[in-house]
């Protein structure tokens, strides 16, 4: 193989559609383009999502961007934090009142983050794999 002899699988290329060649090319006088209008138009084309002057859906839309509507309702607790808790039955009051997780908080999830040595029990509270295994490795339940 030569590098002058390189050429491209059959069938892979096809000769450029010329437009605007005859009547016998089947594409001659308008070249496809039609007759009239903005389309016709050498130039003549709009914007990507432009409506024609109608307010496009891209702005129609209200932007509401990545922010979660349901991040204030949800808060974690880390296990260590747990152990540092006077009570041995935790549940969303508790926590609230100890001031782990915030006062809008409906679901609160224990993380594997820290040591926890005593016996506790959760209540309404979820916990991580890891957390839950070492809850009942300390001798607590997850109810």
């Amino acid at each position: 193989m030569e590098l002058n002899n390189i050429q491209p699988a059959a069938g892979a290329k096809h000769t450029k559609r010329r437009v605007g060649r005859g009547i016998g090319s089947g594409l001659g006088k308008t070249a496809g383009r039609g007759h009239k209008g903005q389309k016709s138009r050498s130039g003549g084309f709009h914007k990507v999502g432009f409506e024609g002057g109608q307010m496009p859906l891209q702005r129609r839309l209200p932007k509401r961007g990545f922010k979660s509507l349901a991040k204030p309702f949800k808060a974690e607790v880390r296990l260590g934090d747990l152990n540092n808790l006077p009570v041995a039955e935790v549940d969303i009051l508790s926590l609230k009142q100890a001031g782990l997780v915030g006062e809008l908080a409906r679901s609160v999830r224990v993380i594997l983050a820290g040591e926890i040595s005593k016996k506790i029990t959760l209540k309404g509270v979820t916990a991580t794999k890891g957390a839950k295994a070492a809850i009942e490795a300390a001798g607590g339940s997850i109810a």
